[in-house]
């Protein structure tokens, strides 16, 4: 199940990342008037900003649901560990005189 969250939590990501970088910046309206309104030719006037900020806040919320959920299953597991054993530890034992 871990390995599950964690394909579907690192795929969230790089297409976060990818869909984030592919997004205009707020300040392209000027670019835009200058001779720079071709790049919106493909999805129409407000068509990307609608679909990909959708796509985003979509994919925002499962990285977030995974990163709680692998965060959740890590501070609970029941895996057992080297420090805890039921023996108990070793005695030291005193160190002997060496007859030379």
């Amino acid at each position: 199940m871990n390995t599950l969250l964690l394909s579907i939590h690192v795929t969230a990501c790089i297409l976060l990342v990818m869909i984030v970088l592919l997004q205009t910046g707020k300040g392209a309206g000027m670019g835009a008037s200058l001779g720079g309104a071709s790049s919106q030719a493909l999805f129409g006037g407000s068509g990307p900003a609608t679909l990909l900020s959708k796509v985003t806040t979509g994919i925002a919320i499962i990285f977030m649901l995974t990163s709680l959920t692998l965060a959740y299953r890590s501070g609970h597991s029941s895996q057992t560990s080297v420090m805890t054993t039921d023996s108990p530890a070793p005695i030291e034992q005193p160190a002997g005189t060496d007859s030379n």
